[in-house]
């Protein structure tokens, strides 16, 4: 997928980055998932307190 063309709208990429970050989640081990969900606790860009 090219990104740099400016003919594409913000939300069309951004459902677009969404789609393919959701394909490669769906393949991850759970350890991976883990990790990944431990990353992004520290970097805050997910609060796990409900």
């Amino acid at each position: 997928m090219d990104f740099s063309t400016y003919s594409a709208s913000g939300d069309y990429r951004r459902e677009e980055l969404i789609r393919i970050i959701e394909r490669a989640i769906r393949n991850l081990t759970l350890e991976e998932l883990e990790a990944l969900h431990y990353d992004m606790i520290t970097k805050n860009y997910i609060n796990d307190t409900l």
